[in-house]
């Protein structure tokens, strides 16, 4: 049995790392020891890879849903006999509530069987699976707990069920469960060697105790008033569990190589922190009511990139700053769906991509009232990076997108190092003497005339991707939300106008001519431009076109196809709920905006409804 479709998967998360669980009740993948550790359960890349499945037998129906302001997820079995729920979740250290949530897990996933009517056969599958399937563990009972190692790793499984461990490698049981009836499993990891031995709490401990942490977190960001709240929370929360709780990074996605297109050979590592995302991810974070977040991750940033030297800047790090995350294919695994290579690690890493320069600014620009005072080595590093945008902006790059086959002068780029500049310039005094001001303006000045002379293609009536082309990118749409260009400037509204209209299929909008599938951050880009246009209406229902695209438990991949709708490349993104929640906060700064023009009052949008007035 094959593992569900990314989007059929729910999402669970305890700080260290995530649990993929398909409707089926088949848990997926994990990687307990951290994201980007080696999985236990990796049967969503090949399903010789480990699994876990609690489902009934013969033919059933599930629904399923979070517990409310939680990652806790329950999900209900209904068959001609009767019906059962099963709650999985990720344990939370005990007691811990609001921001220490996820710091130290206990690295343990409980699983909880509840007779909801009449009774219904239920088969427990576990094959655990070693080091993306390469290791398969001797399991041995040992009164009452499940006993399995292998490599690195060894694994406890308690239940308070019969299994049945004759297959050396697989436990099994066929249940019957009973209205008013609960079965509990709860599965710890701990390394292989040393004193520490796997947790195995009690299982409704460990949910309750999950529920109450989510929630208390959940409560503490209670302040966002703007458009779309209840979508909002559901992405904060997302990107809240896509959280390395002990450095304050948030990774890109929880899994590895799910393809750009199936069958292709689009299937990267997405584990690890792009420093791409970092003022989008700071914005959303700050937009969604998540101030001490948002501190915590520039904290981060500054101390992983520490001093910059003549190399590239680095773009991606490792969940603790790790540096090298060099790339390697797991050539015993066919891959989801046969897309192959499955890749561990991520080359990225080497690429010179000048629009972190733009990102790390503009997230300091955000922040710079808790940037007050300055510290030395956050002055270092902005400065540092200020007067590498005056080098690197006439250099060519990898892109955004990473392109691996040549670097280009990409537009997007450009504009990025003019974030750089301009934001250094903002800073002033607190960053350089009048001198640097002085340099950071006149480049500042020569990437705008450069980019409006090259980027502009008058035969398309749009900005390209890269300088002097006739390809179309959706990245140049981030013009407008980094203040490059206003976006009622006529130039950007006929950019928008072709965008849309060529890349675009019921608000989904690819990035360029030949990408597979609808990128999604892209479309809620189109959302922010439309919204500060002041076309409020238009913006709104592309917005909504895309808040449908989730699937049933709130959840994006990075793309979704235009035709079918389904769901491709890693899950869950956090740069698909990144780009939800800071294009609710564009639609609520422009309802804003036209309440104020309608009233004539001039005060600023209040905290918590929109990006900050003087953000962009």
């Amino acid at each position: 049995m094959q593992s569900g479709r990314i989007s059929e998967h729910g999402f669970l998360a305890d700080g260290s790392s995530a649990v993929l669980v398909d409707r089926a009740g088949s848990v997926n993948w994990w990687c307990p020891a951290r994201f980007d550790a080696p999985s236990v359960f990796g049967r969503l890349l090949d399903d010789r890879a480990g699994h876990w499945s609690i489902r009934p037998e013969g033919e059933y129906t599930s629904e399923r849903s979070y517990l409310d302001d939680t990652l806790v997820l329950r999900t209900v079995f209904t068959t001609a006999t009767g019906a059962v729920a099963v709650t999985d979740a990720l344990a939370l250290e005990p007691g811990a509530r609001g921001h220490d949530i996820g710091r130290r897990s206990p690295r343990v996933l409980a699983r909880m069987i509840e007779g909801l009517a009449g009774e219904v056969p239920v088969l427990v599958d576990y094959q655990p699976r070693f080091e993306y399937g390469m290791v398969s563990a001797y399991l041995t009972d040992s009164g009452g707990m499940i006993d399995a190692a292998g490599g690195g790793c060894r694994l406890r499984l308690r239940a308070d069920v019969a299994l049945d461990c004759r297959e050396e490698d697989r436990a099994t049981a066929r249940i019957t469960v009973r209205a008013g009836q609960t079965c509990r499993f709860t599965l710890g990891y701990a390394p292989p060697y040393g004193d520490v031995q796997p947790a195995t709490p009690d299982a409704d401990r460990v949910i309750a105790n999950a529920a109450a942490g989510w929630r208390s977190w959940a409560d503490l960001h209670d302040d966002y008033q703007g458009r779309y709240r209840d979508v909002v929370r559901r992405s904060a929360m997302v990107v809240q569990g896509m959280t390395y709780g002990p450095s304050g990074a948030v990774v890109a996605a929880a899994t590895t190589s799910l393809p750009e297109q199936l069958g292709g050979d689009r299937n990267y590592d997405y584990r690890f922190v792009w420093v791409r995302d970092f003022s989008l991810t700071l914005q959303a974070l700050w937009l969604a009511a998540c101030p001490d977040e948002a501190n915590r991750q520039f904290s981060w940033v500054g101390r992983a990139m520490g001093r910059i030297g003549d190399e590239p800047v680095p773009i991606m790090y490792g969940l603790d700053g790790e540096r090298d995350l060099t790339e390697h294919a797991l050539d015993h695994l066919t891959g989801y769906d046969g897309s192959r290579p499955v890749l561990v690690g991520n080359d990225a890493w080497r690429q010179r991509q000048t629009d972190v320069l733009g990102e790390i600014l503009d997230a300091a620009w955000l922040m710079r009232y808790y940037l007050d005072p300055m510290s030395p080595d956050v002055r270092h590093l902005l400065r540092a990076l200020a007067d590498r945008a005056v080098s690197d902006w006439r250099r060519p790059d990898a892109g955004m997108w990473e392109a691996r086959d040549a670097e280009r002068h990409y537009v997007s780029s450009k504009v990025q190092c003019w974030t750089a500049l301009d934001r250094a310039v903002r800073f002033g005094s607190r960053l350089g003497d009048a001198a640097d001001v002085a340099r950071w303006a006149a480049a500042r000045d020569e990437v705008r005339a450069a980019v409006l002379r090259r980027g502009w293609n008058e035969r398309l009536g749009a900005f390209t991707g890269a300088f002097d082309s006739d390809q179309l990118d959706a990245s140049v749409l981030l013009m407008p939300l980094v203040g490059f260009l206003p976006a009622d400037d006529p130039r950007m509204r006929s950019t928008m106008d072709v965008v849309e209209r060529r890349l675009s299929r019921d608000g989904l909008l690819r990035r360029w001519d030949d990408d597979p599938a609808g990128f999604v951050i892209c479309s809620f880009w189109l959302v922010g431009c439309l919204a500060k246009a002041g076309e409020r209406d238009r913006a709104g229902r592309v917005f909504e076109q895309l808040a449908a695209r989730v699937n049933d438990l709130g959840l994006y991949a990075e793309q979704i196809d235009q035709a079918t709708g389904e769901h491709l490349g890693n899950f869950p993104q956090a740069f698909s709920h990144i780009g939800l929640i800071n294009a609710a906060g564009h639609l609520t700064a422009a309802d804003e905006r036209a309440r104020r023009a309608t009233e004539g009052d001039r005060q600023p949008v209040p905290a918590g409804t929109g990006p900050r007035e003087g953000a962009r």
